[in-house]
């Protein structure tokens, strides 16, 4: 070996001996195992001061689909034969989810029902509204053309359609239905954990009503819940967490905030797309072969049902089932959430069945200067109204704030015994533009104090009292020239009476939040709270055939 070579294999000797120091105690693709303080102090340190909650992987609650994140075209790719250019095509990047398997379902709506009636009784003059807010409107099945009095009787109710999507619910109930799983769904993981009695419901010295499990409320004092009443079992916690400490200042908060289930609410229109489309399925390597939603694609390819629709549409003027004894999808309305074969996520009913209800405010154009990362239009932020005495406001029972909805039910915004709130900001419509460049500006100098909503000069919709005490919505007489306002919300998927164009993912329409129909439904949503790294793998899911 000549000089020059040794120098060469000598300093890169070197370079590998301090590249290894550099990074002792370091692995490749690892992270932090365990935390170490530099303070000094060990955690859960009986004679100190923090306490940490059991770290595990995250596991899908019941009923939901983990949909991994990743980049896709959102919008259409093909031409827009309906000229509404309001689904461009652009490129977004969602985060791992957790998204519903199938639509929300009458039985498990009932089962809200049956919840409200039990904790806060209807034959109390205070919760009339409380109970009736959160029924679906049964009437939406009403045509003055069609005998469907069947459905308004007996959809919602009737065994034989328990597993049906629930329809006639507003977008504004289906946001209090995730308020309410969120606490349930936490109430249950809690008692599993033996941290709340498991005979909470037969215990007749404990007054539930406004002091029902409140996720929010048992984050701030999981010891406040239930009034002290001996329902939360503190001893167990400190068992869980192998503390032997007597200290009564002891915060154990985070091992109970550990054992959480995220809170549950409607998917975005971005998450929604994304996973509709299931384009993993589709893909070469880093490379999505492309987006066919097409006739020929919705049919089953062999077996005793070739040829047939495995979507839920319909398919021309006076067919939505096909020919009796041989159906093109063999239903008239909607069908059970699971009749049809899920996409390649396992997400059951995405392209027919029901359109569905998402969380994002509609507007016509997702202009360039639009997030492209979890894109959602609609945040109002909040905060907890305080108290003056350490704490925050709640609403007891009698003094409910309501909302009202298009066939005059009156909606509770939160349950007694939730925390009161005040905007801090309603970014609704964000970049919307100004007063000035409004139609609404006419002639008349602008109004300093209009808002941007203003830009849009929608219906009002104004409610009266009736003879009777019924509420009604009264038209809008103003000439307006637009139905768009912070309060329309955008739906998504097609249902059992629209046409094949309605199955694309990248189609949308909008439809006021205290609106409901009988073709539109909905599915819950979570985040995921672990890691969001992308996996890498040769092949996508599952091939389609």
């Amino acid at each position: 070996m000549n000089k020059t070579k040794f120098i060469f294999v000598l300093g890169l000797m070197a370079t590998f001996i301090l590249t290894s120091c550099g990074n002792s105690g370091r692995k490749a693709g690892g992270g932090t195992k365990k935390y170490v303080s530099r303070t000094g102090w060990k955690p859960n340190d009986k004679k100190g001061w923090f306490f940490t909650g059991e770290k595990s992987k995250q596991k899908a609650s019941q009923g939901m689909v983990f949909v991994e994140g990743g980049t896709f075209t959102m919008g259409q790719v093909k031409t827009d034969v309906m000229r509404d250019w309001n689904n461009t095509p652009r490129r977004m990047q969602v985060r791992s989810f957790y998204l519903g398997d199938t639509e929300v379902t009458n039985i498990a709506y009932r089962e809200y029902m049956s919840w409200i009636a039990y904790v806060f009784p209807p034959n109390n003059p205070e919760n009339v509204n409380i109970n009736n807010g959160i029924k679906p409107d049964t009437l939406v099945w009403g045509n003055k053309l069609s005998k469907n009095d069947l459905y308004s009787k007996e959809y919602l109710r009737n065994p034989s359609f328990d597993y049906y999507p629930v329809v006639g619910v507003s977008w504004l109930q289906a946001v209090r239905y995730c308020d309410w799983l969120t606490d349930r769904a936490n109430e249950k993981a809690m008692m599993d954990k033996g941290y709340i009695s498991k005979d909470l419901y037969l215990k007749e010295d404990v007054n539930i009503g406004a002091n029902h499990f409140n996720t929010e409320r048992f984050k701030q004092s999981p010891g406040q819940v239930y009034q002290g009443d001996g329902i939360i079992d503190s001893t167990k916690i400190m068992k869980d967490l192998k503390v032997k400490s007597t200290n009564p200042r002891i915060n154990y908060r985070s091992s109970m905030n550990a054992s959480l289930v995220p809170a549950f609410r409607l998917p975005t229109e971005a998450e929604w797309e994304y996973a509709a489309l299931a384009l993993p399925a589709d893909r070469e390597y880093n490379n999505y072969e492309g987006k066919p939603i097409a006739q020929n694609d919705l049919r089953e390819k062999k077996g005793r049902r070739r040829g047939e629709f495995m979507v839920n549409f319909k398919q021309g003027r006076g067919d939505y089932s096909g020919v009796g004894g041989w159906g093109n999808d063999g239903s008239a309305i909607s069908n059970d959430v699971k009749k049809y074969p899920s996409n390649e996520f396992g997400l059951y009913g995405m392209l027919g069945n029901v359109a569905e209800w998402v969380a994002d405010v509609y507007r016509p154009i997702i202009d360039d200067d639009a997030s492209d990362f979890n894109y959602y239009r609609g945040n109002i932020y909040t905060k907890k109204i305080q108290n003056g005495q350490g704490g925050y406001e709640v609403y007891q029972e009698g003094e409910v704030a309501y909302d009202t909805l298009a066939n005059g039910q009156l909606l509770a915004k939160a349950l007694p015994g939730s925390y009161k709130r005040e905007v801090v900001e309603d970014a609704r419509d964000f970049g919307d533009g100004d007063y000035r460049s409004s139609l609404d500006l006419g002639k008349a100098e602008a109004n300093p104090e209009a808002t941007n909503e203003a830009m849009y000069n929608s219906p009002i919709r104004q409610f009266v009292v009736t003879d009777g005490g019924r509420l009604i919505m009264e038209k809008d007489a103003k000439k307006r020239y637009t139905d768009i306002s912070n309060s329309t919300r955008v739906v998504k998927g097609g249902s059992w009476r629209d046409h094949i164009y309605w199955l694309d993912p990248g189609q949308r329409r909008y439809m006021d939040e205290a609106f409901s129909a009988s073709w539109i439904g909905f599915r819950v949503a979570q985040d995921y709270t672990g890691a969001n790294e992308t996996s890498k793998t040769k092949r996508g899911i599952t091939k389609r055939k």
